[in-house]
């Protein structure tokens, strides 16, 4: 398991590498733009550091882009058929929040994405990170409490939410821990 951590580390970092290189950023126009710092960059860059969501979100967002369309930048190699063994997961090493991309990659504006968050455990993202993207979370199994701006929402099992303008919002799993679906629609 830490072999394939430390491949999906590599390729996030040389993703973000490429994508500053793309709009020839120097490391330090990207940490001014993202708030991270120039050493944690370079660390993620290399593939020296498993990043956390809290970290992507902000690097996302300094490119103008979502923490799943740059977490899809790094892992798809194209094609139209993602077989289960091939679906890129990837583990936040703060809060083990755990995310298997099922889209293949293609030309669709739709991805899927399913969601392992262990009990207790918090995730929480800024409103740019939706800014780009509309989305519904449908749960699968376990008990999820969701905030989006003010409003929260308590997810049961087959509960489906469908977000609404983009805001601040925060993903808690409840005991005994949720498996929930993404679905999102770019554009």
């Amino acid at each position: 398991m830490a072999d394939i951590a430390n491949d999906i580390s590599s390729t996030i970092g040389k993703r973000i590498h490429a994508e500053r290189i793309m709009r020839d950023w120097a490391l330090a126009e990207l940490a001014e733009r993202s708030g991270v710092s120039k050493a944690m960059l370079s660390t993620i860059e290399r593939g020296m550091t498993s990043p956390t969501a809290a970290l992507l979100v902000r690097i996302a967002a300094a490119f103008g882009m979502t923490l799943s369309t740059l977490i899809a930048r790094a892992e798809l190699q194209g094609g139209g058929l993602l077989r289960a063994a091939g679906q890129p997961v990837w583990r936040d090493p703060d809060t083990g929040y755990v995310r298997r991309h099922l889209s293949p990659a293609c030309d669709m504006p739709l991805e899927l994405i399913k969601v392992h968050l262990p009990a207790g455990a918090k995730v929480s993202l800024p409103a740019a990170s939706y800014a780009f993207i509309k989305q519904q979370i449908w749960l699968i199994s376990g008990k999820l409490e969701f905030t989006e701006g003010d409003q929260v929402h308590r997810l049961e099992p087959g509960d489906c939410l469908a977000l609404g303008a983009p805001s601040d919002c925060t993903f808690h799993a409840l005991e005994p821990g949720a498996d929930y679906l993404v679905a999102l629609v770019r554009g």
